[in-house]
């Protein structure tokens, strides 16, 4: 428990930091922090705060959908944005394309890290992927279907109202899956531990 506890307070501020830095990079972002610009570009609110107001929303999608809530989907709705806006406040402006490059590189690495971290201490999902899996299980849809439904759609207001999308949408689309994978091999707390072998 105690493990899994310290899991999910380090990976949600860190998950809020690796967005930040790709926010920072300027090169594209995932689709719902293309939205949460975009809000945050005709209201004036932080883009941090943002993401935690659209992730509060998105909760109260879930009741229609029978989901259940756990310790970890609150407090990704206060940590994840609130650190991402911190990190934002703190960086000093990213000049040059390399440097740029380099900070969604290092921004999607980070957050596949995290989410290794608030993902495997298996204390609920996040407000986002719980309501492409509430829409998977109300109306059997199949999480895949969901997934693309949801983020394109909202990839698509987000754009319409100025987020930006670019090539680093793209590279956040084909990285995340692999990074996240291999940090779940590591810091998944619900796999069984592997017997050593026995002395010979």
């Amino acid at each position: 428990m105690t493990r899994r506890i310290i899991q999910l307070l380090l990976g949600l501020p860190l998950y809020g930091a690796g967005v930040a830095l790709t926010v920072e990079a300027g090169l594209g972002l995932d689709p719902w922090t293309v939205l949460a610009e975009g809000i945050s570009l005709h209201t004036g609110i932080g883009i941090g705060w943002v993401a935690n107001l659209l992730g509060a929303v998105v909760l109260l999608l879930w009741i229609p959908l029978r989901q259940r809530p756990g310790v970890g989907t609150v407090l990704n709705i206060l940590l994840v944005g609130t650190a991402m806006q911190i990190t934002l406040d703190l960086m000093p402006p990213v000049e040059g394309l390399g440097w740029r490059v380099a900070c969604l590189l290092g921004g999607i690495a980070l957050v596949g890290f995290a989410s290794g971290l608030y993902i495997g201490a298996q204390f609920g999902p996040g407000p986002r992927d719980g309501l492409m899996t509430g829409l998977h299980r109300r109306y059997d849809w199949p999480v895949w279907r969901a997934r693309i439904t949801v983020e394109f759609t909202v990839l698509a207001l987000g754009w319409l109202l100025g987020g930006t999308v670019g090539i680093g949408t793209l590279a956040f689309a084909l990285l995340i899956g692999p990074c996240v994978d291999v940090a779940l091999r590591f810091l998944d707390t619900a796999r069984a531990p592997r017997a050593l072998p026995a002395p010979a």
